[in-house]
């Protein structure tokens, strides 16, 4: 059985904008991040960027996930591992 998922972008037929409400942000947010993140969508777009944008993304990622995330939350739900 796969370990992620990306149903949200595929059942989501709500409001896609920013900027209207904290709930519609976060659900465009989503959104977004599920499209960027499909496998023919960053085929295409990661060969692409530059290297000072790719290590910039990169970068606001981790930085995220340290500031958002404890060390198990980290393990559990993106490395998708029972550590922490």
């Amino acid at each position: 059985m796969a370990k992620h998922s990306h149903l949200f972008v595929e059942e989501y037929d709500g409001l896609v904008g920013f900027g209207f409400s904290r709930d519609v942000d976060e659900q465009t947010l989503t959104y977004y991040l599920q499209k960027f993140s499909d496998d023919q969508f960053m085929e295409t777009i990661r060969g692409r960027m530059s290297d000072t944008d790719m290590e910039a993304l990169f970068d606001m990622l981790t930085r995220l996930m340290k500031q958002y995330l404890t060390e198990e939350e980290y393990h559990r739900h993106f490395l998708k591992d029972e550590k922490g």
